[in-house]
């Protein structure tokens, strides 16, 4: 359930806020919390290739949303494809005439991909389908949103990548995950250096209580002891409103 309205003062402003892989699991969780901080007049962006989930999703945040005076739309597109990203960007390019003064993306989708030694990987088409995913159309998308919302005085852009610290640190068998996130992270990092007007973070959420936690303790045996998605979603929260990181920089969630 969406937290209550807060009251220290702190906002995200008047946003256009994009979520990828949104219904479900940390980015669920994320709807809920930024709803809390955005200022009336507000736009947020869902993102998912389920429609079902996502109309979920909305229905759950409607009455905050009439509260608050937000629009909440959902957007049924797999990032995977041009065509679902070139969606994403159309939808976003219809509310590029408000009048908002922060954009926030949070590069959110992504898919954990195949556990298996590194010499099973052989099949071009298969490692080619999950990094179009992961890195690709986070590359394409966060390009064509920069697009839509160019650099204009009064405007504060930014871009969250959801990382892990597997993007700093190598997992055997874990060839897939571990390229995708370390790839992220530069990728993201050239962002920050490129474009000094938008502020970048590289966030990694910590073992959350996901579909994604359960298919890791069936493929390896290993139980990381999962967390709540909400308690690290109110951590990413926190370290966007305080907004005192250094452009670029990787954060874990136990360092928050």
């Amino acid at each position: 359930m969406t937290d209550v309205i807060p009251t220290d003062g702190r906002t995200l402003g008047r946003c256009i806020c994009i979520i990828t892989g949104a219904s479900k699991g940390f980015g669920r969780a994320l709807a809920h919390q930024v709803c809390c901080w955005l200022k009336p007049g507000s736009v947020l962006l869902l993102v998912a290739r389920s429609e079902t989930l996502l109309q979920e999703l909305k229905e759950e945040l409607k009455g905050f949303a009439v509260e608050q005076q937000l629009l909440v739309n959902c957007i049924v597109a797999d990032l995977s494809t041009q065509k679902g990203v070139n969606e994403a960007v159309r939808v976003a390019r219809l509310e590029s005439e408000k009048e908002n003064d922060h954009v926030l993306l949070i590069n959110n989708a992504a898919s954990l991909g195949d556990i298996s030694q590194f010499s099973s990987f052989t099949d071009l088409d298969v490692v080619n389908s999950y990094m179009s995913l992961n890195i690709s159309s986070a590359l394409v998308l966060t390009a064509g949103m920069l697009q839509v919302f160019p650099r204009r005085p009064g405007l504060r852009w930014t871009v969250v990548n959801l990382s892990s610290v597997f993007a700093t640190e190598a997992l055997p068998s874990w060839v897939l995950y571990c390229t995708a996130k370390a790839a992220r992270k530069m990728m993201f990092s050239v962002l920050a250096v490129g474009e000094p007007n938008v502020r970048v973070l590289s966030y990694s959420p910590g073992p959350l209580d996901t579909g994604m936690q359960k298919d890791i303790l069936r493929m390896t045996g290993v139980d990381n002891h999962p967390f709540p998605c909400k308690d690290s979603a109110v951590k990413l929260m926190k370290l966007l409103l305080d907004d005192d990181f250094a452009s670029g920089t990787h954060i874990d969630f136990f360092s928050v």
